[in-house]
């Protein structure tokens, strides 16, 4: 039941992912979500981000924001960073968001990469499409209300996905 939450990786941040890996597997385009994956909620882009989407341009991958937020904050930041798209106000978990991210990239499920930060929104909504997810670690803790009432559900589900990825070794 709780396995159309787990992600197909967990990993401590964005930035220490090796996308030049993924490049090689075949992977063409990735969808990122912000606050909290990229830059503490509601943060502009820094100079973190800028470097990652300026070296994943130069890696030809195709990028696209994707986020529940308002055109203004995911506006702006796609504004700052290079080379890539966005979508607002989403509708996470909901699937459309993520296939017309795709469609956007002129990606498919098997070419295409999600990175973001939350269970219940982000890594459901691209396993329901069948995107290979990564998890990423919260960058900070200061979140929106309902986001921090989500996050413990989310460690219920991170205990049983963390004890399934133990029992695997």
């Amino acid at each position: 039941m709780l396995q159309a939450f787990y992600p197909k990786e967990y990993v401590d941040s964005t930035y220490g992912i090796d996308f030049a890996s993924w490049r090689a597997k075949g992977y063409r385009g990735i969808i990122f979500d912000v606050d909290n994956t990229l830059v503490p909620h509601g943060a502009p882009a820094d100079a973190r981000a800028k470097q990652l989407f300026e070296r994943l341009h130069a890696l030809g991958f195709a990028l696209t924001l994707l986020s529940n937020n308002g055109e203004e904050r995911v506006k702006s930041f796609c504004e700052t960073v290079v080379g890539a798209g966005y979508i607002y106000k989403a509708g996470k978990p909901k699937r459309e968001g993520y296939e017309r991210a795709m469609a956007r990239m002129g990606t498919d499920v098997h070419t295409t990469l999600f990175v973001g930060d939350q269970i219940f929104t982000d890594v459901w909504g691209a396993n329901r499409t069948g995107i290979y997810t990564i998890l990423v670690k919260p960058i900070h803790p200061k979140e929106e209300i309902q986001i921090v009432l989500k996050r413990y559900l989310e460690r219920i589900v991170l205990y049983f996905y963390l004890k399934k990825e133990r029992g695997k070794k």
